[in-house]
């Protein structure tokens, strides 16, 4: 009959090092193969715009904090039942004196781009967009025929 044994290292230390021992360097190796991939994903989860979508009866109303970002340089598409918002902005400093001898110089690049399924009852040629103080705000009115309806009562 087989038995197992609990493990149980005296502290955190110890368990981080008999954890290693077992499994020699290929812990390492393993997190040598996935550091770019991880890094990569925290850029991109980083770089994304917060958003909050709510519905109201007659509409789906959208605000995207885009803090940094000028409105000239959003564009916003409608393309059949997708929504898509999309930046690209690069920050770069003019120097008026050509004499200086520059050891660094750093540019800024932020870019983004998200895109949404709209819900069948939405109406895409009814979306209206604002931008003010950093967050964009979007309306998408819903078609006339999905909107709540209050229904009289005629007296007989």
């Amino acid at each position: 009959m087989n038995t197992f044994t609990m493990y149980r290292p005296a502290n955190i230390q110890t368990a981080l090092s008999d954890f290693e021992s077992f499994f020699g360097d290929s812990v390492h190796s393993f997190e040598r193969i996935l550091a770019p991939v991880t890094g990569m994903l925290n850029n991109l989860q980083g770089n994304l715009p917060a958003v909050d979508i709510r519905e109201t009866d007659s509409a789906y109303v959208l605000e995207m904090e885009l803090p940094g970002f000028d409105e000239k340089n959003i564009d916003i598409h409608v393309d059949g039942s997708s929504l898509t918002i999309a930046s690209k902005q690069t920050e770069e400093k003019k120097v008026e004196d050509t004499k200086e001898n520059y050891l660094l110089r750093e540019r800024r690049f932020n870019s983004f781009s998200r895109s949404f399924k709209l819900s069948e009852n939405a109406d895409p040629e009814a979306v209206s967009a604002s931008f003010k103080n950093g967050v964009l705000n979007m309306e998408i009115k819903k078609r006339a025929e999905a909107q709540k309806r209050t229904i009289q009562i005629n007296a007989a």
